[in-house]
């Protein structure tokens, strides 16, 4: 809980990946992908609890040996151009139908297995404490759009009108990008979002872009492996 308020942790997790199969099965520093979120969901003390939405069996089974709830998750909500969101959505309906009165949801993606607890429980505080309707970890951009260009017609032009793409990396606009580790949001305000989780009011809580690691595919998933191998991530996860 956070003031008395209810908070349930959503961990996503579908059985299929086209770009790395078995994404969340797959073992990373000796345990399950999936595994890293779920422990870290457990060791927060403002959860009151952990579900795992899957159609898969095998995640089931892992997210139940680590004490987690699982939900399974209807086929047309499993596919690979279901949305997130569109899962959440259906997850807290359930939850709201058996009677769960949960102020605030959290939503953990198991593709990020280095989050900090403390960027989870800093969304959780924006949220509450600042009257918000959803808040998202956000890293400085891998490209600053302002070095972005379209090739239209066969010539190149600046993404930006008006960017001037060589300046100095000082001289440009801040520029963020969604970390994928945290989303943080009301439960009761699902129904201002459209196609994201970021809905409504919405904050911002800025992540070390250094140590941020969303697992998309087979290049990223060997990255942190070697994070693993080197024991950055036990400064990560802290």
């Amino acid at each position: 809980m956070i003031d008395r308020q209810r908070v349930v942790a959503v961990i996503p997790a579908r059985g299929g990946s086209k770009s790395v199969p078995g994404k969340n099965l797959r073992t990373l520093g000796g345990k399950p992908l999936i595994v890293w979120t779920l422990d870290l969901a457990a060791r927060l003390e403002e959860v009151d609890r952990v579900i795992v939405s899957t159609d898969s069996e095998d995640i089931a089974r892992v997210a139940s040996e680590r004490g987690a709830e699982v939900y399974h998750r209807p086929p047309a909500l499993a596919t690979d151009t279901a949305l997130v969101l569109d899962a959440v959505r259906e997850l807290a309906r359930r939850l709201h139908d058996e009677g769960e009165r949960a102020a605030y949801g959290l939503l953990l993606e198991p593709t990020a297995p280095f989050r900090r607890a403390g960027d989870v429980q800093a969304c959780l505080t924006h949220l509450h404490y600042d009257g918000l309707d959803s808040v998202a970890t956000f890293k400085p951009a891998e490209l600053n759009p302002h070095r972005a260009w379209r090739i239209r017609d066969g010539a190149p032009e600046s993404f930006v009108d008006g960017s001037v793409p060589w300046l100095p990396r000082q001289q440009l606009p801040e520029a963020y990008q969604l970390s994928g580790e945290v989303y943080a949001f009301r439960l009761d305000r699902l129904d201002l979002a459209t196609r994201g989780m970021l809905f409504g009011r919405t904050g911002a809580v800025i992540v070390d872009g250094d140590t941020s690691l969303d697992i998309d595919d087979e290049r990223d998933f060997r990255l942190a492996e070697l994070i693993t191998r080197e024991g950055n991530h036990e400064s990560v996860s802290a």
